[in-house]
């Protein structure tokens, strides 16, 4: 998700990145009866037949690792508002701690040498952590964008800011004592990301935007460049021969630093995003962007916790492919088979691309959407460049082209508005709850309104009808010989409606997380929905998977 350093961009970035996360367990299946439907008449007959066509990642989305001393490989995952304690052989999830344990988007953990554990929450700002007596402890709140963190050999911890702001903290791991300022000036947009202590007494950590690795004396400040020239540092850690290591998200590698040149030990995909050894300086690292996590001996790559979709959201039908907008990337797939066909992958704050809810067709292109980066944007995926670019819109959910227009549902003043070529900003239609969905029908808009549970028409003069009723948190929605069809959120119910009638279609998984803010879109990652001829195509966000219903 691009980071242009806006404080209201970048927050609106943080404030979403906290969402549901499950293991992977493909359940989609219709529905025996139409009396499951929830509102209004049931239209009764029989269901068609759902189709998993595509599966995803275990994770949505792996951030920090850290080995614990049961010997367990511990996970952070943002986007999936979990940590979880893999056995690093088998891959295997031994436990998990959820937001019903108190844990909100970690971002990275730590452990001390008594076996307490602590994270950081970038979604809220938190730093807290349980002791190894099972004691939950909140040690700090700094604001969102709190990422690193890590304990020095004595036990003293820190923790650092990144794609918020730039601090660098000494917290106090009971909480007692003010967080003590070390640095707040090693901007912009990110003071280190994942750190290490040095064997030296010194702390360690990359610099994402200057593309350096730095240490740092915690008490007196002190600065120091240990490397430089990589393209996106995103961790650094050291091995149990007090050798360094450097994680390069950009070029999808770990290198060596030695005396400060550059030394590439692992070679994978773009999108990394963090890196551990074992006792045995066995190599394991994790991906913001696939989701995987896997160990790197001797030369040889295992999957541990597979990769792949990790957070699909809207999807479209593009050149005959199936494309989904995954949040870190674009994936396109067959649509007989659901083999991916290719994947476009972001890195925070530096691709073009940037963030990706939602997605549309625009013939060559494709129109980008995204309410954590405020933007709709025109992608040439062939050239992967940006056409066009339209920022600082209120918390856009979805974006199609309408005519000469692009238009686009805002969910911050609760409007589609229209954007013209110049990139003016108009309103069409106004006084929706939370406008999520869009689709053409004829010459009129029809837009979901989760809050409302409605779909309405909206004429090419703004006049506004409801023309479905008593929905459970409408959000995709499609057209296929004029019958409506959505996919409801909350509960993963793929519906044709039909004033306050309904009958289900089929259902998937549903049951996103809730938003982590009022002023988040309920939606957050898109439940989407597309038609191509006679077939349905939805995501499911909670399962990672790519669905069809053939009608």
């Amino acid at each position: 998700m691009p980071v242009t350093h806006n404080a209201t961009l970048v927050l609106m970035t943080l404030i979403g990145i906290a969402l549901s996360g499950c293991s992977k367990a493909p359940q989609a299946t219709a529905p025996e009866s139409a009396d499951q439907n929830a509102a209004g008449t049931s239209l009764e007959l029989s269901p068609p037949e759902l189709r998993i066509i595509a599966t995803g990642a275990n994770i949505s989305g792996a951030n920090g690792l850290h080995f614990g001393p049961d010997g367990l490989l511990y996970v952070a995952s943002v986007i999936g508002s979990e940590l979880l304690a893999l056995n690093p052989e088998t891959g295997a999830v031994a436990r998990r701690w959820t937001a019903e344990d108190l844990v909100f988007g970690p971002d990275d953990i730590a452990f001390n040498a008594d076996g307490d554990y602590y994270w950081t929450s970038i979604l809220t700002g938190e730093v807290a952590g349980f002791k190894a007596s099972g004691e939950r402890v909140v040690a700090a709140n700094l604001g969102p964008g709190v990422n690193p963190i890590t304990f020095s050999d004595h036990g003293r911890l820190f923790v650092a800011q990144c794609f918020f702001d730039t601090g660098l903290y000494e917290v106090d791991p009971d909480g007692i004592e003010p967080p003590r300022s070390i640095r707040d000036d090693l901007g912009p947009g990110c003071g280190l990301n994942g750190m290490d202590w040095g064997p030296d007494g010194r702390l360690y950590g990359p610099r994402w935007f200057q593309g350096s690795v730095v240490s740092i004396d915690v008490d007196s400040g002190q600065m120091r460049e240990e490397a430089k020239g990589l393209q996106v540092p995103a961790a650094v850690k050291f091995d149990s021969q007090g050798q360094l290591y450097v994680l390069d998200t950009a070029a999808g590698a770990v290198l060596k630093i030695s005396d400060g040149e550059l030394e590439s030990v692992a070679s994978l995909v773009p999108g990394l995003d963090n890196f551990a050894f074992d006792d045995n300086d066995t190599l394991y690292v994790s991906s913001f962007a696939d989701g995987f996590v896997a160990r790197i001996d001797n030369g040889k790559l295992t999957e541990l916790s597979p990769g792949g979709m990790s957070h699909p959201g809207g999807l479209t039908m593009h050149q005959g492919q199936v494309v989904v907008a995954d949040f870190h990337s674009i994936r396109g797939f067959q649509p007989n088979t659901g083999a991916e066909t290719f994947v476009q992958r972001s890195i925070l704050g530096v691709s073009p691309q940037g963030s990706v809810v939602a997605l549309a067709d625009d013939g060559d292109h494709l129109i980008l959407t995204s309410w954590m980066d405020n933007s709709v944007r025109i992608w040439d995926p062939v050239n992967e460049r940006i056409i066009a670019r339209y920022e600082e819109l209120p918390l856009p959910i979805q974006a199609i082209r309408y005519n000469e227009h692009i238009a686009v549902t805002l969910h911050g003043d609760g409007s589609v508005a229209l954007i013209d070529s110049d990139g003016v900003v108009s309103t069409l239609a106004d006084g929706f709850g939370a406008p999520t969905g869009l689709v053409i029908q004829g010459d009129r808009l029809l837009v979901t309104d989760r809050s409302a549970g409605s779909v309405s028409a909206i004429s090419p003069q703004g006049q506004v009808s409801v023309v479905a009723t008593g929905l459970d948190a409408p959000e995709g929605i499609a057209v296929i010989a004029e019958q409506i069809f959505v996919l409801e959120g909350e509960n993963g119910l793929i519906k044709e409606v039909s004033g306050a009638d309904s009958r289900v279609i089929a259902k998937l998984a549903g049951g996103g997380t809730p938003p982590a803010s009022p002023t988040q879109p309920p939606s957050m990652i898109l439940n989407g929905l597309t038609a191509d001829g006679s077939t349905l195509y939805a995501t499911d966000e909670r399962q990672r998977t790519l669905a069809a219903v053939d009608l």
